[in-house]
């Protein structure tokens, strides 16, 4: 398999999953039955800014540019054009999740909020799995987790485990919400990536991206 270059459809790709993903986590905040690992933190950062429901993508402008500072001193090596093609829509892409879930939600019952929350979930795992597989760098989450898994010279998905459950803790610390969707994604947000992925690589990466 050949390396795989930047161009300007793997960027296209790259920005729809990052768009998928903001809508996602907005959906889940939204339904009000909490958020994944790394929502929980934004919502925590709006909440003590005190900031409305609305600004959730300005909150998360924050946080990953905080990140990518962070980066920028112990992990420049793993700052590349990925990261800014997450980074730089992100925020508007949750705001486009809130808009969107206003607009289609006329009734905050039960049983639509959890249709939406179980939406967000798919969205989430399919639009990081969109991501990864276009594979033109790492997120600032991503990023930081790989520094830590350089420094405590550990395998990654324990690393990233435990980097998942300082970010719940955090996040409920800063007043961000907690609840079964929280421990659902935590649960299943894996192997819906990989599950997702599988199905990108087999039907869509490698008739564009691998040659014999």
């Amino acid at each position: 398999m050949k390396k795989r270059n930047v161009t300007g459809k793997s960027i296209v790709a790259a920005v729809f999953g990052v768009f998928l993903v903001g809508i996602g986590v907005a959906f889940n905040n939204c339904a009000g039955f909490g958020n994944d690992p790394i929502g929980i933190v934004y919502d925590g950062i709006r909440s003590i800014g005190g900031m409305d429901q609305v600004r959730l993508g300005m909150a998360s402008n924050l946080v990953n540019l905080s990140l990518l500072a962070l980066l920028f001193f112990v992990g420049r090596r793993y700052i590349n054009v990925g990261t800014f093609v997450y980074l730089l829509p992100y925020g508007f892409c949750v705001d486009a999740g809130n808009f969107l879930y206003r607009a289609l939600v006329h009734s905050e019952s039960f049983g639509v909020r959890i249709a939406f929350s179980a939406a967000g979930c798919m969205l989430l795992c399919l639009g990081v799995a969109i991501y990864i597989t276009v594979d033109i760098g790492v997120d600032p989450f991503t990023g930081v987790v790989l520094v830590l898994r350089d420094v405590l010279k550990k395998e990654y998905q324990y690393v990233k485990i435990g980097f998942d459950i300082a970010m719940i803790v955090l996040g409920t610390v800063l007043g961000g919400k907690l609840g079964l969707v929280t421990v659902i994604t935590a649960l299943v947000v894996g192997p819906g990536i990989q599950f997702f992925s599988g199905i990108l690589r087999k039907y869509w990466w490698k008739t564009e991206y691998e040659t014999e």
